[in-house]
């Protein structure tokens, strides 16, 4: 038996397979989707390779070598994607097989897996206050000592491969610190269960767990789709409901039906920081053992046994941002993709592909429904829909589920703010709410789409502007860290202080962050509370969950951020939103810039209630 292999390497030239014996000990065992060991070219290291094809003869019969040793085994389907997403997104077979990997498997990141799942784990050996001093005194100096501390202080109990893949270092940095004592080795038995700190009482207190009577256009929507659930027939709905309008119980109903059947459920959504509260739902309807969640700040451990939940078929419901589509499901009945015209569903890395592209051809390889739902719909998706440009079916939530009124609206110029001779980041009306709101215990979202302190710093002598080396792009300033960050490679360098161009000291700073609007807010409001939530913030694992749980429940006053604050989230005593410098998307490089920015501000108008 020959098998054609592609080798894992991104190379063009290599897009294409190579035929390798199969030797007597693997036939039987090995497929196409098999993940292969095999020698290749004059290395003496063994490569990683997919079995793309099985044939009974070769050209090649004297000069092929043997596959050494058989790895992992994907599924048809997933060899049969990777082929139309190598043709559709024009990338390497093997770059895309890769999505479908078990996490923590490839091999130049295998992971320190045994039965028993005890691990080595990473914890700091000295206090932070005794290495922050060090920092500062220079007895650590190297910059990859320097993140790796930064690492483990933000994630204390890593694995070695994840502080490799993360930082970058090697795990000799980590042993040499560990020799000079920065750090410790501890083997511990862990459970890497993410819902394990999932209190399921306290969130059955909070959320409903029997499902609710539908209104009429709820019901209506749900019909539609349920008809097409075990039907063994594809077709795709696209769920306009504005916001509040309850579309979450609709695909909530919808799963309950999927499940019934014995069939698996996605639930796709576009931020991280939206899975806690869509998973408090979903637990509360569900309970946690069939539930399995796939994100980015899942430790490499966490998304490797979740992937093996979901292979197994212990998990029915898997909730999850981009990647979860390539989750190993079988009997798929049912794909939703919830905020379907995020941008987040397109990958900006190799291969670049469209979420709701790869999920139509999923649903269509399982005949199921492929459920979209937005309430500032994508607007290609709106025009297909409503102009039958393709087999996708409109479906319309016109009111909210609850009957309330969506929340007034005031636009403010800030023209008119100047000539009255206000110069704060808050318009008079803003400051006027914020503060009545504190008087009356209620809680306000202030949303500001810029992180940072200040969005750009200039030579006032001769216009220079500092930009990032690699993107040519304006470097944002960070007070916080007193450093300038680039926001798109994520480059940083040392605050300038003179000008390089003409070494005048005439630096300015322009442009707001939330981070300066952070300080605004202490100085005018000094005894408010205040929690920030942007990128810079939510570095650590399960910061998303803890900054949200905060501002939910202990009530704090104000919630400062971007666009993480606002999507999709149900805060009862937000009674105030605030939107800082409403246009300044509009101004963006991008054709598309009308249509976001609409969308974003939509999505604000939900978090009022």
């Amino acid at each position: 038996m020959i098998a054609e292999v592609i080798i894992n390497r991104t190379a063009k030239k290599l897009n294409r397979t190579f035929d390798y014996h199969v030797p007597k000990v693997l036939e039987g065992l090995i497929f196409i989707g098999s993940k292969v060991l095999i020698p290749f070219g004059r290395g003496k290291e063994l490569e990683e390779g997919f079995v793309v094809g099985l044939k009974e003869k070769t050209n090649y019969e004297n000069e092929i070598k043997d596959i050494a040793k058989l790895e992992e085994q994907l599924k048809d389907e997933q060899i049969e994607l990777a082929k139309w997403m190598s043709k559709k997104y024009f990338s390497n077979i093997s770059e895309c097989i890769k999505l479908m990997l078990t996490p923590g498997t490839r091999t130049a990141t295998k992971m320190n897996r045994v039965q028993d799942k005890k691990i080595n784990c990473v914890y700091l050996a000295k206090t932070i206050e005794e290495i922050e001093f060090e920092i500062e005194t220079e007895k650590i100096k190297s910059e990859k000592h320097k993140k790796v501390i930064n690492f483990v202080k933000d994630n204390e109990g890593v694995s070695i491969p994840e502080i490799e893949m993360f930082t970058g270092c090697s795990r000799a940095i980590v042993n040499t610190m560990v020799k000079n004592k920065y750090l410790e080795i501890v083997e511990e038995k862990i459970d890497r269960n993410p819902l394990n700190l999932k209190n399921i009482d306290i969130i059955k207190q909070k959320e409903h767990t029997e499902k609710l009577k539908l209104t009429e256009e709820q019901e209506e929507a749900y019909n539609q789709v349920e008809r097409y659930i075990g039907m063994n027939e594809y077709r795709s709905f696209l769920l306009h409901g504005v916001t509040g309008s309850g579309k979450t119980e609709v695909y909530l109903q919808l799963i309950q039906k999927v499940l019934e059947q014995e069939k698996t459920a996605i639930m796709l959504v576009p931020e991280i920081s939206l899975t806690p509260q869509m998973l408090d739902r979903f637990i509360a309807r569900f309970g946690k053992d069939p539930i399995a969640i796939l994100h980015s700040k899942l430790s490499i451990g966490e998304r490797h046994d979740e992937w093996e939940k979901i292979r197994n078929g212990k998990a029915k419901i898997i909730i999850g941002a981009r990647s979860a589509i390539f989750a190993p499901a079988d009997n798929i009945g049912i794909i939703i993709i919830d905020e379907e015209h995020d941008s987040s569903y397109k990958s900006e890395a190799n291969p670049r592909y469209e979420t709701k592209e790869v999920a139509t051809y999923i649903a269509k390889q399982y005949k199921c429904p492929l459920l979209l739902g937005s309430a500032t719909p994508d607007i290609r998706t709106y025009y297909n829909a409503i102009n039958n440009e393709t087999d996708i079916e409109y479906l319309s939530l016109t009111k909210r589920a609850n009957s309330a009124s969506l929340p007034k609206i005031k636009l403010v110029d800030l023209k008119e703010e100047l000539i009255q001779g206000n110069h704060s980041m808050l318009s008079i009306d803003l400051y006027n709410a914020i503060e009545d709101n504190l008087k009356q215990k209620k809680q306000t979202i202030l949303f500001l789409n810029r992180r940072g302190y200040s969005t750009f710093i200039m030579c006032r002598n001769c216009g220079y502007t500092v930009k990032c080396k690699n993107c040519n792009i304006s470097m944002t300033y960070h007070s916080y860290e007193n450093k300038l960050k680039c926001h798109y490679c994520g480059y940083e360098e040392e605050l300038v202080r003179i000008c390089p161009k003409c070494n005048s000291d005439k630096i300015r700073y322009f442009g707001t962050g939330t981070q300066r609007l952070e300080q605004e807010i202490h100085k005018q409001f000094p005894e408010a509370q205040t929690i920030r939530m942007d990128v810079d913030t939510v570095t650590k694992k399960n910061s998303h969950e803890t900054i949200l749980g905060k501002f939910k429940n202990e009530n704090i006053d104000i919630l400062i951020g971007t666009q993480m604050v606002v999507k999709g989230h149900h805060f009862p005593n937000v009674t105030l939103v605030g939107v800082i410098a409403a246009d300044s998307s509009l101004n963006i490089d991008d054709y598309r810039a009308n249509e976001r920015t609409f969308q974003i501000l939509t999505q604000v108008a939900r978090a009022s209630r």
